[in-house]
């Protein structure tokens, strides 16, 4: 049985009448008090998720506005450095599994805290439930008092650089486009190289400090929350913590967004999903001579830990209050209405001449545009040529296609997109039809000509397989081009240097 349970931080209406949120403040505050060099330090768990203490301006640590006052000094020696920061895994299949590990670390120090407090020693993290009823959405109002219930002292998990998605200081998620939808994937990672399909958790890589794609967790609605939380100043000049990985574990929210991450993957889990069985997945990045997962613990020592040591909560000695979610499934395409209108105008005729249906597990390119995009405040526009056999390749599929027979997967992909903030969410359009809303959470470290992929930036994929049937049932897939568009969900600052490198389309056919 499990020893801890991790409750829902909006009981008790988000306050200070909550115990859990009390406490958690309490603790986040003795952490805070502690130096830099100091491994239960506030500073230095920030510092494990990734870190801009060297850097001069913003969002240079030292150039935080506080609260909370950021240090950069002391330093750890550089061995303790190497072995424990800049350590979060992003765009990898390691997302769930890493970032589990952490939370159970931070959740112990703060628990050796308030149990030195004289708190309870049963005390669990709360998580942070934006799905919930009523006005859930919105951040707890613990975390936006200035000062604890008496009045006179510094509340902990009060942020000055957390300005919301109106960038306003009013902090909620906007739901949509943050959804549940990625828990109606049956699969937890996809496997075609040439069109990365992340599926739940991630696409299979090493150790990925800095990565390309996003599993569908992970894009939706890990990094749109973290962007809508943090959010962009009110001058524009810079942004909130949330928005950058760099900074984004010095907000005492973060945590609490992450609970419920790791809440949402063991309902994954619990409605019958599976996590990977391969080996290179279960030992974790050291098994092929790459970086660890460690973790500080309370009593000094060091936890090394794998996926398959955090691979369900059977395994560890805490659970959830709640392990209810809502399980869409995946948007499917509108057979009854094309299968009737086939039926009535002979589905042969549609089909291109000489074109077979694709049934293997393969991918090809439809189509793409022929230059970079700068994205400004106006959006940007690109035209999308598709080849004319391949387009006929779908067509084939959509009209052979059933209930039993699925036609092919037609994917958008916005590669290497680049740029200095990653506080802007893009929304994306084909032919006038939504396709998706992206958020750049991770954008400026993915695109350091030093780091670990030479500045590639990140890709986007987006299923756009309904808006190719929508057009194949209106006799309108017959062209030559796509009309993509990409709109910014606000103003962006000039600064901020986005550019797409690429939009194509994909198609993957089904087994």
């Amino acid at each position: 049985m499990a020893t801890y349970t991790r409750n829902n931080a909006w009981n008790n209406g988000g306050t200070f009448n909550n115990p859990d949120l009390l406490w958690y403040a309490k603790g986040v505050g003795v952490m805070q008090f502690r130096a830099l060099d100091d491994t239960s330090s506030w500073w230095f768990f920030a510092a494990i998720h990734g870190e801009y203490i060297g850097e001069s301006g913003f969002p240079g640590w030292g150039s935080i506005p506080a609260p909370p006052s950021v240090p950069t000094a002391p330093l750890p020696a550089q061995d303790v450095r190497d072995t424990y920061w800049d350590q979060c895994q992003h765009q990898s299949w390691y997302f769930p599994p890493w970032h589990r590990g952490y939370l159970i670390a931070l959740e112990a120090q703060i628990r050796a805290a308030v149990v030195g407090l004289g708190g309870p020693a049963d005390w669990a993290l709360p998580y942070w439930n934006y799905f919930g009823p009523d006005d859930e959405y919105e951040i707890p109002p613990a975390f936006t008092q200035q000062t604890l219930p008496d009045g006179t002292t510094p509340n902990p998990l009060f942020v000055a650089a957390r300005y919301g998605p109106n960038n306003d200081g009013n902090i909620f998620i906007p739901i949509p486009p943050v959804s549940q939808g990625c828990e109606g994937n049956d699969v937890y990672t996809g496997s075609d190289p040439a069109t990365p399909l992340p599926g739940f958790g991630g696409p299979e890589t090493g150790f990925s400090h800095q990565g390309d794609v996003s599993g569908n967790l992970e894009s939706n609605p890990h990094n749109q929350v973290h962007v809508d939380v943090g959010g962009n100043s009110p001058d524009g000049e810079t942004w909130g913590l949330m928005s950058d990985p760099g900074i984004a574990a010095l907000d005492p929210v973060f945590y609490l967004h992450h609970g419920n991450i790791d809440r949402m993957w063991a309902a994954w889990n619990n409605n019958g999903n599976s996590n990977p069985a391969d080996p290179n997945w279960l030992n974790g990045p050291a098994a092929v001579g790459e970086r660890e997962f460690a973790m500080p613990m309370p009593d000094g020592s060091s936890w090394v830990y794998t996926p398959e040591m955090v691979n369900s909560l059977s395994q560890l000695d805490y659970t959830y209050d709640d392990l209810s979610v809502a399980v869409a499934p995946q948007p499917a395409v509108r057979l009854a209405r094309r299968l009737s209108k086939l039926r009535a105008a002979n589905a042969a005729a549609n089909a291109a001449p000489g074109a077979a249906m694709n049934t293997g597990d393969s991918s090809e390119l439809v189509g793409s545009n022929n230059q970079a995009l700068q994205i400004k405040s106006s959006g940007a526009r690109a035209v999308v040529r598709l080849d004319s056999d391949v387009r006929g390749k779908v067509s084939a599929s959509l009209s052979a296609a059933s209930e039993t027979s699925p036609p092919d997967h037609v994917y958008l992909q916005l590669e290497n997109v680049r740029g200095t903030r990653d506080s802007y969410k893009l929304n994306v359009s084909v032919n006038q039809q939504h396709a998706g809303t992206v958020a750049l959470f991770g954008l400026r470290r993915a695109s350091l000509k030093d780091g670990a992929h030479g500045g590639e930036g990140l890709t986007f994929v987006l299923d756009i397989t309904n808006i190719i049937d929508n057009l194949f049932v209106d006799d309108a897939l017959d062209v030559n081009t796509l009309d993509v568009r990409i709109v910014p969900n606000q103003s962006v600052a000039d600064s901020a240097d986005i550019t797409v490198g690429r939009v194509s389309v994909y198609r993957q056919g089904q087994q």
